[in-house]
């Protein structure tokens, strides 16, 4: 038997922070890296008019190209290692540290993650969670197929903990891939949906909606109360 009452299982990027800040703290770093390199100074702040824009995927190409004149692969490769490697400067959400700061001995406390190993690791020691969760997992560890909803993960949580799926609550943001598996294995799901979150898609079935959705983890209890 279990010594938790229960399990409180949260994502990461756009759950326990805004993932825009890591954005712009990595964008930050580049521009930097930039400005030593050429002296040009609104890198950077390029940078983050195409993500506000919408684009993903080629923004240091197209910063460079309009920069530069041309987007050298090579250029591009060491920008995306640094941007991936940098110290990020973010911060817990103010309603993710007012509940942290709250809970009881009796919650199992766990992060599910994907992302690179090294930028995941990197935003969970700057955000001083490393000393907050019994379990942490970046499933990219195990390669980038077990990333949700891959169900390697809600797994590993059920054995660690051991409680029944019926005790366990996953809080995340993305209805793309967070929700499927939990709900499927008879867990609680809540989205957060932040103001500023970078991912708002539609669920593509029914199922990967979460039961409940919030705006602030100051609800979750209450929500927690109402799905059991």
């Amino acid at each position: 038997m279990s010594s938790f009452a229960r399990g409180l299982i949260f994502d990461l990027d756009d759950t326990l922070y805004l993932e825009h800040d890591f954005v712009l703290s990595g964008f930050a770093a580049v521009g930097e890296w930039w400005r030593q390199r050429t002296g040009q100074i609104d890198f950077a702040a390029h940078c983050v008019r195409l993500f506000d824009a919408g684009i993903r995927g080629q923004i240091f190409n197209l910063a460079l190209a309009e920069r530069a004149g041309e987007a050298d692969p090579s250029l591009v490769e060491h920008m995306v290692a640094l941007y991936r490697g940098h110290r990020p400067s973010i911060s817990l959400a103010p309603d993710v540290t007012r509940f942290l700061s709250c809970l009881s001995g009796n919650d199992f406390i766990g992060i599910i993650t994907d992302g690179p190993v090294s930028t995941q690791r990197a935003k969970l020691k700057a955000l001083g969670l490393e000393q907050k969760a019994h379990l942490i997992l970046c499933t990219d560890a195990w390669g980038v197929a077990y990333r949700k909803p891959h169900p390697r993960a809600f797994e590993a949580i059920e054995a660690s903990s051991g409680l029944a799926p019926s005790q366990l609550t996953y809080v995340a943001d993305n209805v793309i891939k967070d929700f499927v598996t939990p709900r499927a294995r008879g867990w609680k799901t809540v989205q957060i949906l932040r103001a500023g979150r970078v991912h708002d898609p539609e669920p593509p079935t029914p199922m990967h909606q979460a039961q409940s959705q919030i705006f602030t983890l100051d609800d979750l209890d209450q929500v927690i109360r109402n799905l059991a």
